[in-house]
């Protein structure tokens, strides 16, 4: 197993892989959608409800030069790609939406993945969601009033429309007055991404690339109108076996995971672990689940995230592992802060993987949930 980190926006550059470099990890997550042009996040920083990314219209797709370009910059700082994470909405909005573009939008995405795989990223992370990742609040509610992301439901309006132009949470084009708002069931949204799976595996199976899914956060069953893709632990499984490759593989998310309320964390990770699905780990925790769950530090919430490491380590799990959603230290960077302890936490673990006992204690109650059967 491996530590990495993920960077975005300021942060993916000289400036951040030097820290990067510092806390001793090698592997990056590289987000390359940049999420805060033309935002305005504001009212979310005030307590509204969010998070509020700006717009990514006529953004260029990413080519194999400024791929090629970031693996050289961070391979100057000893870093290597370890993942591409998020596709900008405008690559593919019409793929999600079914819009008469998608076949357009689907060359794209097959010359993306090609780029990716020669210049030697080998995950491409992803998110099939039309709302994306919505309904946060900001708190301080994390330990020692720490500001951290909120989930509660009753608080919120969950089915507020999805603005026109706009989808996984970013506008990829200018709304339009007076249009309808967008609405997906479950069944037509999995044949929607079945297609995806089926035109994409191939291409990536080819570049040596492989996709990965990242699960619903929140996993609610409906959020803005759409419904949810993977929001509980069993429609992994339905996932993968729609294309069955490696290439079609797990953004594996124990925190989202752990959200749901069906299935056991533990069993979940050792499934997909020993079978060889995980293309990456977010390494995050948190307490509760839905409709109502707060996101903590890495060592203070309902996981045992010493024995995630064990069970990962057991299974044979060679991959790489990186922080998310940190909350925030009362500090002048509190980014920076809040990172350098989660991955010293993460260290720490992993380098006693090996001494920690396969007869640890049970975790508290609230997290024996009775794991689904897989379908």
């Amino acid at each position: 197993m491996r530590i990495g980190i993920s960077l975005y926006g300021e942060l993916l550059s000289e400036k951040g892989a030097r820290f990067a470099s510092q806390l001793g990890v090698q592997d990056v997550v590289v987000h390359l959608t940049d999420y805060a042009r033309n935002a305005d996040n504001s009212a979310y920083l005030a307590g509204g409800v969010g998070p509020i990314n700006g717009d990514c219209i006529d953004a260029p797709l990413w080519s194999y030069q400024y791929m090629a370009d970031l693996v050289a910059m961070l391979g100057r700082h000893g870093l290597r790609v370890a993942a591409m994470e998020n596709i900008s909405p405008n690559f593919w909005s019409d793929i999600l939406l079914d819009g008469p573009r998608k076949a357009e939008q689907m060359e794209d995405m097959k010359t993306l993945v090609r780029n990716a795989g020669r210049a030697g990223i080998p995950v491409v992370g992803y998110n099939f969601s039309l709302a994306g990742v919505w309904g946060w609040q900001r708190k301080p509610v994390g330990r020692g009033g720490a500001v951290t992301a909120v989930f509660a439901m009753d608080e919120i309006d969950a089915q507020s429309p999805i603005p026109d132009g706009m989808v996984g949470n970013m506008r990829y084009r200018r709304g339009v007055p007076g249009a309808s708002p967008q609405a997906v069931d479950e069944a037509t949204l999995w044949a929607r991404l079945e297609w995806f799976l089926r035109e994409l595996v191939p291409v990536a199976e080819d570049a040596g690339v492989r996709l990965a899914a990242h699960p619903d956060d929140p996993p609610v069953d409906l959020l803005r109108g759409t419904a949810r893709l993977v929001n509980s632990h069993a429609k992994y499984d339905r996932l993968l076996a729609l294309v069955p490759s490696p290439a079609n593989a797990l953004e594996y998310c124990v925190g989202s995971l752990a959200e749901m309320r069906e299935g056991d964390v533990y069993e979940t990770t050792r499934h997909f672990a020993r079978a060889g699905s995980i293309g990456y780990v977010h390494f995050r925790n948190v307490h509760g689940e839905v409709p109502n769950y707060v996101e903590t530090f890495v060592d203070d919430g309902d996981i045992d995230m010493a024995r995630i490491v064990q069970i990962l380590h057991e299974e044979g799990y060679d991959g790489v592992l990186v922080p998310d959603h940190v909350p925030e230290l009362d500090c002048s960077a509190p980014w920076h802060a809040g990172h350098a302890y989660t991955i010293g936490y993460m260290k720490a673990l992993i380098a006693q993987a090996s001494a920690l006992s396969a007869s640890r204690a049970t975790p508290v109650a609230h997290h024996q949930k009775a794991a689904v059967s897989r379908q």
